[in-house]
């Protein structure tokens, strides 16, 4: 079992996670400690970070990690490259699709979805997400994920993905949504 983390540890996560500059507040209220210890733990961080590839910086009024300046010719080269657009939503529809009901085929895909997806699978197959995996019974192009696709969203298998059942709400709490929400109507009707 591992030592319980330092507040600097703790900040350093935090710091890792956030995508925009953090101040000192927001960063004592997350903790629940005082702003005093963080600025303390700022500096203790700080000092582990010397020698390393990663410094703290202070900007717009809060702190971030930022590479070290020796590294920026590097890391100008690495971030230079083409990146990949995000999903549309129609793709990332048609993906998950793909990826729990392997192989499907295009007009299956379509007939979940209630639209064509023509465009979504060819998007998804040019992206090296989805592949060709044979053809059904009736002669339609099966699809099947890629290893490319299992890197990027960290699984072993398709296997590994989550389980399904888990958004799927029990009777009760089916209900319980429907009590509510015919609750919240009754109240904006009567109010």
């Amino acid at each position: 079992m591992s030592a319980p983390l330092t507040l600097a540890a703790r900040i350093e996560a935090l710091l890792f996670l956030a995508p925009d500059p953090v101040s000192t507040e927001e960063l004592a209220d997350a903790l629940q400690t005082s702003e005093e210890a963080v600025t303390n733990a700022l500096v203790t961080l700080e000092g582990a970070l010397d020698g390393r590839g990663l410094v703290l910086k202070r900007i717009g009024g809060g702190v971030v990690l930022a590479s070290h300046p020796d590294a920026e010719e590097s890391a100008r080269r690495l971030l230079s490259r083409p990146r990949t657009p995000a999903l549309t939503p129609a793709q990332a529809e048609t993906l998950a699709i793909v990826a729990y009901l392997q192989p499907v085929s295009r007009p299956e895909v379509a007939r979940i979805r209630g639209v064509a997806s023509e465009s979504a699978t060819t998007a998804l197959a040019d992206r090296g997400l989805i592949e060709e995996a044979g053809r059904s019974q009736f002669g339609a192009v099966l699809y099947r994920t890629t290893p490319l696709f299992l890197k990027l969203f960290g699984l072993d298998s398709p296997e590994a993905l989550p389980d399904v059942a888990q958004w799927d709400p029990s009777p009760e709490e089916a209900q319980a949504l429907r009590d509510r929400l015919l609750r919240a109507g009754e109240a904006r009707t009567s109010g």
